[in-house]
Parts: structure tokens; sequence; C-alpha cells
């Protein structure tokens, strides 16, 4: 059977699923424990990390890269732009998103939130949260600027681009932390993918002593 060893609120993990779901290929969840190191997680995959993908008898890291063999292999629909130009785009903002929003925003708020006391590593930095809440605005404003421009992110069709945002942010709407208030184009954007039905999967998502607030689960949010 394929199997996505995974964490419900990892982004990266969230942007496999969605891939996934969008094809259509259906997988057994397994979390995976991956603070712990154990010898079976790093057989499957020696760099430590999640998620890692069975698909067909193949063992798969890398979520962009994940996400990228899926889309080659599974062509309906196609969230990876044939075009060099949109494709360029597409993966120029999966990077902004995966490195520059997780790095000042996604590990700031929800590592510092639920990460921390998951993985018994003590309480919330202060001023990784302070910091975090300050930082988002700054791409939520960039996402509307794109979207004042663009009917999705990378440009007039959903890509992998839309994905990967929709991964961080809903992982960040789980512990209340988007202001959807600040732009209506990017409430209008989030409330577009998070009616899709390979959203439902991780609407269902329930982290033990992290219950989510009431709008995680609305589309009318």
């Amino acid at each position: 059977m394929n199997r996505l060893y995974h964490v419900p609120l990892s982004p990266f993990c969230r942007k496999v699923r969605l891939t996934l779901a969008e094809k259509k290929i259906e997988v057994e969840l397994v979390e995976e424990r991956y603070w712990e190191q154990g010898q079976d997680f790093l057989r499957r995959n020696p760099a430590g990390k999640v998620p890692i993908l069975r698909l067909n008898g193949r063992l798969l890291s890398e979520s962009q890269a994940i996400c990228e063999y899926i889309d080659e292999t599974v062509l309906v629909p196609p969230l990876v732009p044939r075009d060099p130009e949109l494709r360029y785009e597409m993966r120029r903002l999966c990077t902004w998103f995966d490195d520059k929003f997780h790095q000042e925003v996604t590990s700031k708020l929800l590592y510092e939130r639920v990460n921390k006391k998951l993985t018994k590593e003590g309480y919330p930095d202060s001023k990784n949260v302070k910091s975090g809440s300050s930082k988002i605005k700054y791409h939520l404003d960039y996402m509307a600027w794109l979207l004042d421009r663009r009917s999705w992110l990378a440009g007039d069709v959903m890509t992998l681009a839309d994905l990967t945002a929709a991964a961080h942010l809903s992982s960040l709407d789980y512990i209340s932390d988007v202001d959807w208030h600040r732009h209506e184009v990017v409430k209008d954007w989030y409330a577009k993918i998070k009616s899709r039905p390979s959203f439902r999967t991780l609407l269902a998502d329930q982290v033990p002593g992290f219950p989510p607030p009431r709008q995680y689960t609305d589309l009318d949010f």
C-alpha cells in the first residue's frame, strides 16, 4: 500500500498531502515522531526529515521533489506549468514559502507554540512568537499584491505554488495565527482552496492537546 509518513501540522507534509489528493492518489497516513530519530525512520530517510512517501514500492523524500515527481507521473490535473516562464514563477513562490515564509513565520509561530510542546523542548520563546506575528503581515501583504494582479499566486491557474502557500497558512490557521481580515483578496483565495475536496483530510486533523478553533473547519470563515 502507498503510505505517507508525516506530521499532521507540518506544512511540508500538508503540501504533499494536498498534491496527492488533487491527483486522487490514495495513501495510508502514518504519523512519524521524527524528533525521536528511530532506526526505522532513519532507514527510510537518512536526512531525518518528513515527509517520506512510499509510492509504488519506492521511498521518496523532500516535499518539493515529491510533488514535482507526482505531477510528472500523474498528469491530471497539472500542477506544474509546462511554460518555462510560468514554471519558474511557480518554483520561485514554492521556495518563497518553504524557505523565507517558513523561516520568518512558520518556525516562529507553529514550532514555538506546538512543536516545542510535542517534542518536550520547553516553552515558547516570546521573542520568536512576536517576530513571527509581525513578519506574517508582510507576507500577507505580498500575497495580496500578487492576487490583485493574478487569479492565483503564480498566474491564471492553480499551481503547486498555491498548494505550498495553503499548506503553511492552514497550519497557522489551526492555531489562529492568520489575520484573514487583513486582505479580502487573500481570504477569498484561501476560501477557494479550502473548499476543494483535496482539503478535507487537512480539516479533519486533530492534534492532541491543541484543539482547532471553530473557523478552521468553517468554509464560510
